[in-house]
């Protein structure tokens, strides 16, 4: 079982490379899913209206299972491989890189795209912070109010984080842990009495 993944703690924006005149503008973002990727390439596009290509890859999900490279326009394979190519090379998932490139007059050949956009990458990527994350999952836990000193000792014991607790007199807890701990969190939940435990679909 998978329990972790590397990705970047935070963006890094605006690392600058110039080849022949034509000036490439990296930047790295971490997201979670397809509306964060558009509407960060969205928001790069806005930003960049006079850019000759916006070039990008992205790796999303565990195995980074969810991959796309594209060339925008570039000559196919120059572009937005050698991007992805560097997001492999680091091992990160959840993680789009896009390179700007305003065109510089000198035309550089598919080899020295490739080199350039590499490069581009390369150097956005090893400006960011790379962060090694645990999975988690929700549970939501519901128990007699007077329960919850036995509760709240069980989740601490498996470093659970309480995001909500309501203290009905039947209460419901939600928590997220990690899912190395989860089973045998829920085992020990299962063995008190008028306690139920669901998981939470994220």
């Amino acid at each position: 079982m998978l329990y972790e993944y590397r990705t970047i703690e935070k963006p890094v924006e605006n690392t600058l490379l110039k080849e022949k005149g034509s000036k490439f503008i990296g930047f790295a973002f971490p997201i979670n899913n397809e509306t964060e990727l558009k509407n960060t390439l969205e928001k790069i596009r806005t930003e960049h209206p006079k850019a000759t290509h916006h070039c990008y890859a992205f790796r999303m999900g565990l195995n980074g299972e969810n991959y796309r490279a594209n060339d925008d326009g570039e000559p196919s394979g120059s572009a937005g491989l050698p991007i992805y190519n560097q997001l492999l090379a680091h091992e990160l998932t959840n993680v789009l890189v896009i390179s700007v490139r305003y065109y510089g007059g000198t035309k550089l050949g598919v080899s020295g795209l490739v080199k350039a956009y590499k490069e581009s990458a390369k150097i956005t990527l090893e400006e960011a912070n790379i962060i090694t994350k645990e999975l988690e999952t929700e549970i939501e836990v519901q128990f007699q109010f007077n329960q919850q000193n036995l509760i709240f000792t069980l989740l601490s014991k498996f470093d659970a984080k309480v995001l909500n607790f309501d203290s009905q007199q039947i209460a419901v807890i939600s928590a997220r842990v990690k899912n190395r701990q989860k089973d045998d969190l829920i085992e020990s939940l299962g063995k008190i009495q008028h306690v139920v435990c669901e998981i939470k679909e994220s």
